[in-house]
């Protein structure tokens, strides 16, 4: 599998769970319009985004992303196709917690890839059920600031776990990266990296002989 790749995000979050897979990587934030398009599905949002990112990070690193591949990720929480992303301030925070309260919510994280040209993509979804949370209970929560800057207002690293009833799919896909889907794009690109040295060695050996 790839080992080192460029990680279109500012996430510790995100570099730490390429570490737990054995990839490092360089960050190459990509800042763009996070803004949601008039009618827009949450799984819809996440795709669109990952594939911005990773082509706005490829367009900002030029000829340095020839030999590796640039990673991009993106997160969003969805309650009633409703699309729950980063608190803008403590009521924001408050607000969508209070929400989660007693019910199940969605988290999408999507992935993009994108090397030698071509761009993978690919989709995470998990079913999350919130116990029933009191108004001091979020209070206390949201001062102690680990609100901030997590879509949904929440981490399921953190404090908020012991809140979490029942997942029904990606643990790590929650937290800001699938590690299965990241490491199965990863693989194939390996793959096809080797077939591709293969091919232009076979092509130098065939034009030597020809030559000689």
């Amino acid at each position: 599998m790839i080992q080192t790749i460029y990680l279109a995000s500012r996430s510790p979050r995100r570099v730490e769970l390429l570490k737990q897979i054995g990839v490092e990587c360089l960050i190459k934030p990509a800042d763009i319009d996070e803004s949601v398009l008039a009618g827009e599905l949450p799984k819809d949002y996440v795709l669109r985004l990952a594939r911005e990112k990773a082509i706005s990070c490829q367009k900002i690193l030029g000829k340095e992303c020839l030999n590796m591949p640039i990673l991009a990720a993106d997160t969003t929480v969805a309650l009633d196709d409703m699309i729950l992303g980063k608190p803008i301030n403590d009521a924001d925070a408050f607000s969508m917690l209070k929400s989660f309260s007693g019910r199940q919510h969605e988290v999408h994280t999507a992935i993009a890839v994108v090397f030698n040209q071509e761009i993978q993509v690919s989709l995470s979804s998990t079913l999350v059920e919130m116990m029933a949370l009191t108004d001091a209970m979020i209070h206390d929560y949201i001062a102690m600031g680990e609100h901030i800057d997590k879509a949904g207002s929440y981490g399921i690293q953190g404090l908020a776990g012991a809140w979490i009833k029942n997942i029904e799919g990606s643990y790590s896909g929650v937290m800001g990266l699938p590690v299965y889907e990241t490491a199965q794009i990863l693989r194939n690109l390996s793959v096809k990296k080797l077939s591709i040295k293969k091919i232009k060695c076979e092509k130098v050996n065939n034009e030597s002989r020809n030559f000689n």
